[in-house]
């Protein structure tokens, strides 16, 4: 059963390509999230992965998830904690990745009446809010930081988090933090 305006798991597969959708900046919170995957290594060398999620209205930043792995289950159990604190967006804006365009994942959002934004196939800009946010994270965070075990990179980033949203004003919001510009 479909829902309008949502696709469903079924069709949102099979639909492999995707119109063009503008960038537009919302005029409140929940309108639109983005998500994206970085990836960083431990000193040991071993490989982890951050899912970050970051409100396009007032770039704030609704979580970062650090693990070794994140599939589509994992996905969810972040957006479902994003939503228990913040409430739900109408909109998520993603690339194309396996994660995204799962089975489970789709269920979910169609379940949940969340509509998906995938971006197009090799076009990172229109997904630009969550790019620059994956910059700010890479050189604050990632990069000024060797990590002995996943809970310090979870540690470090938890701190950077509430810095970010609280205390570090943004030129696009006039100089004003992510909090302070949705009061």
């Amino acid at each position: 059963m479909s829902v309008k305006g949502f696709p469903s798991p079924q069709t949102a597969q099979a639909h492999q390509r995707q119109p063009r959708q503008p960038l537009s900046i919302p005029l409140q919170a929940n309108i639109e999230w983005a998500m994206d995957f970085m990836s960083d290594a431990l000193d040991s060398g071993r490989t982890f992965r951050t899912l970050n999620i970051v409100d396009h209205f007032n770039r704030q930043c609704m979580g970062i998830e650090v693990d070794f792995n994140l599939p589509a289950r994992r996905v969810i159990e972040a957006l479902e904690r994003a939503i228990e604190r913040y409430g739900k967006p109408l909109s998520i804006r993603t690339d194309n990745g396996p994660e995204f365009r799962a089975k489970r994942f789709m269920n979910w959002m169609h379940n949940n009446h969340i509509q998906w934004n995938p971006i197009q196939k090799g076009k990172p800009q229109q997904n630009a809010i969550i790019e620059r946010f994956n910059k700010t994270y890479r050189e604050d965070v990632l990069d000024a930081n060797v990590f002995s075990s996943l809970d310090n990179a979870r540690q470090v980033t938890h701190k950077w988090v509430d810095d970010y949203n609280h205390k570090r004003p943004h030129q696009a919001l006039n100089y004003q933090t992510p909090m302070a510009y949705a009061a």
